[in-house]
């Protein structure tokens, strides 16, 4: 059992995150004596969906301010109405978990009109775990199943088969299985990569509209989000097509099918960044903060991987899953320095020490990530 950092809301709240990220794991622990609803269980999910004021009858008898959960609130949208009115009239509280957000924001589902808040639950992060895996187990991912297996291959390998099938085609997010899984294999070879819907399109053999469907698919699915391009408001060269990464390291490897072999210097690189980004999105979303990373990258291939404004300035991240730092690796930060003001840069990398290069802060990536964890870096 992990600690996770994740605390309970005050009020009722929708908690998304995609299938065993340990969402239901969570909420029996902070809620152990909630009333609660499983809409996995099928005879249950019908019996609500043709009839959604059950619930109002069952819980009528209901302490005001008593707990209710609804595991996979996704499977019955039509729930939700009879939910607000039982806010509205009960007093009750909701946790509302899902790990899909399609059927609700697409639907017209009744998103409670702002009296339930959105919370995300990611993977788990290295201060949930007592520090940051090892640069070897950094390609697996940290599902919470995969972090306690020797072997988590095999594991894997099923999440992905078993996401495509329950996911998607049982919950008819796309008829398109086919082309579905050809462009998922695609995508997932492209990680981290400025994203050419043309090129996919024509490797997966489906439109290109058809592209851009199956990319929201992902997002509202949770499996996968956009990285922007950081826009300076003077006219400059700049790259603007935005970056797609999947939300777990290990997911994205073994969608590339390629699990089974040792990751090349390239791939090893992309799951480091993808790694970082998943426990930065995490602390961002816990602590709060709010702010939006994007990525810096001009027409001529200088870059840096994430940008963020906060409230004390710019933020600049290189991401680099080398053991030694080079030089080269800070003509991203140079040309971003000429364009924002204040700037703060930090080099993450695999190495064992902390070191300053011309002026740029690098860290060990343990290190960084017990700083994000301990709100020392970002205010």
């Amino acid at each position: 059992m992990f600690h996770r950092i994740l605390t309970l809301p005050d009020d009722s709240a929708f908690v998304l995150g995609p299938r065993a990220t340990g969402k239901s794991t969570w909420i029996r622990q902070v809620l152990p004596n909630a009333i609660a609803y499983d809409l996995l269980d099928t005879s249950l999910a019908l019996k609500l969906a043709r009839e959604p004021a059950v619930l109002g009858h069952e819980l009528a008898s209901a302490k005001k301010g008593a707990w209710v959960v609804i595991d996979e609130v996704q499977k019955v949208p039509a729930v939700l109405d009879e939910v607000h009115r039982l806010i509205e009239t009960h007093g009750l509280k909701f946790l509302l978990s899902g790990s899909s957000a399609r059927k609700l924001k697409r639907g017209g589902a009744n998103l409670l009109a702002g009296r339930a808040l959105r919370q995300e639950f990611f993977p788990l992060v290295s201060a949930e775990v007592g520090g940051a895996p090892a640069l070897d187990r950094v390609p697996y991912g940290m599902l919470p199943r995969v972090f306690s297996l020797d072997r988590p291959v095999p594991y894997l390998k099923a999440y992905c088969e078993t996401y495509i099938t329950e996911e998607v085609q049982a919950e008819a997010l796309t008829r398109n299985i086919g082309g579905f899984a050809r462009f998922l294999e695609i995508a997932a070879r492209q990680n981290g990569a400025v994203t050419n819907t043309a090129n996919i399109s024509r490797d997966a053999q489906v439109a290109r509209q058809t592209v851009q469907g199956f990319f929201d698919v992902l997002v509202d699915t949770l499996i996968g989000f956009w990285l922007p391009a950081w826009k300076l408001k003077r006219a400059t060269k700049l790259v603007v097509h935005p970056k797609f990464y999947f939300f777990d390291a290990g997911v994205a490897r073994a969608l590339t099918g390629r699990l089974a072999y040792p990751p090349t210097p390239e791939e090893l690189g992309v799951s480091f960044e993808t790694y970082l980004l998943h426990e930065l999105r995490a602390y961002l979303s816990y602590s709060g903060k709010g702010y939006a990373p994007s990525y810096f990258r001009t027409h001529d291939g200088v870059e840096v991987d994430v940008v963020l404004e906060t409230r004390a300035g710019f933020l600049g991240l290189e991401l680099k899953s080398s053991r030694e730092w080079r030089s080269e690796f800070n003509k991203g930060f140079l040309r971003l320095k000429e364009e924002l003001k204040p700037l703060r840069c930090i080099g993450v990398y695999a190495g064992a020490r902390r070191a300053i290069f011309n002026g740029i802060e690098v860290l060990p990536y343990a290190e960084f990530l017990e700083k994000l964890w301990a709100n020392k870096l970002l205010h």
